[in-house]
């Protein structure tokens, strides 16, 4: 007998239909907490070189998958392969997070080019490739770039700071160049998520880490308009492209962003008040989220009621479970086996 379509729950949620089960995933499921990770990080210098290595990438991305069987598999890259691509010099430091060459002011531009070069991200492409085809059929792949406005904090300062100074700076001193490298990232990052598409991801993510650290004008102006001009590069080219954007720390403004920015799914952080992702959010677009990342570090019953509350908040509607953040490095596997279980039963409401 002819079999139908296999149905990948995450993609039904991003068709706007709310599933029985909540699909999960997690940001940053793969990562140091897990052995098999950490051993294959081990087989290279470098964490560039890690996300350049096809057959090392592709597994790293596989192994939450066979370890969890979550309902998606993220690509295992990073967000600045980007300014990597457009020929600013990155590395990452062990222990200290990446450093770039900064872009200080105007004349810091010179360091990038204007267009990716497509030759140093093929490897990514190709990693997409492999896990495509190693897949399980029901589970979907997700590719990934950073928003303009979080990857600009990042090039403009050369490294992560705690509120991203050196780009608000630049950004209030020199609009008119600082909106010069936005428009360079806007089209650098469809580039990027079309051909991620093109390789063979379901659907994307756009991951604006820092957005909450702009007041709303500047939000508006450097996170919602930005975004909005790159999905629309990217469905110009892939009509039917399935994207879900994650504006951290937006809070209030969130509302602005989901009515402008034409995503099928906001991501919320764990500060986000339930009530209102619920009713103003939620009634939009379907919503991912928002396990605080300590609840499961913590386990436990801490665990299984911040799971329980979640579903409570926003498994009524199209909803993916995931957390408000990534990972934590040190969570033990036994945590989020307790969650995955948790959640596929419904919480508390099903024996």
């Amino acid at each position: 007998m002819r079999q139908g379509p296999v149905i990948k729950p995450i993609m039904e949620v991003l068709e706007g239909r709310r599933a029985a089960t909540p699909p999960v995933w997690l940001m940053r499921q793969a990562g140091r907490y897990l052995p098999e990770y950490r051993a294959v990080r081990g087989k290279v210098e470098t964490f560039l070189e890690l996300c350049l290595t096809p057959a090392l990438a592709a597994e790293v991305t596989l192994q939450p998958i066979r370890r969890f069987s979550f309902d998606a598999a993220i690509l295992f890259s990073d967000i600045l392969v980007v300014p990597h691509a457009l020929g600013q010099k990155v590395s990452f430091e062990t222990g200290e997070g990446p450093r770039l060459d900064a872009i200080e002011d105007a004349g810091g531009l010179g360091k990038v080019r204007p267009c990716l070069d497509d030759e140093v991200l093929e490897p990514v492409y190709a990693t997409i490739g492999r896990v495509r085809r190693e897949l399980p059929p029901d589970v979907a792949l997700l590719g990934f770039c950073g928003a303009p406005w979080t990857v600009a904090t990042y090039m403009v300062a050369g490294r992560g700071t705690g509120d991203q100074r050196p780009a608000r700076l630049f950004a209030y001193r020199d609009p008119s160049a600082f909106g010069e490298l936005m428009d360079i990232l806007v089209r650098a990052s469809a580039s990027h998520l079309v051909r991620q598409f093109q390789s063979g991801a379901d659907a994307v993510q756009i991951f604006d880490s820092w957005a909450g650290v702009l007041p709303s004008e500047e939000f508006r102006r450097w996170c919602v308009e930005p975004v909005r001009e790159l999905v629309r590069l990217v469905r110009a080219e892939v009509p039917e492209a399935r994207i879900i954007g994650f504006p951290r720390g937006a809070g209030s403004a969130l509302t602005g962003y989901v009515e402008s920015v034409p995503v099928n799914a906001v991501s919320v952080d764990w500060t986000s008040e339930p009530a209102f992702v619920r009713e103003q959010i939620q009634s939009r677009v379907a919503v991912q989220g928002n396990l605080d990342p300590l609840a499961l570090l913590a386990g436990g019953s801490a665990l299984e009621r911040a799971v329980d509350a979640v579903l409570a908040a926003f498994a009524a509607r199209p909803f993916i479970f995931n957390l408000g953040h990534g990972v934590l490095p040190e969570t033990p596997i036994a945590h989020v086996e307790q969650m995955v279980r948790r959640v596929r039963r419904g919480g508390s409401t099903e024996p």
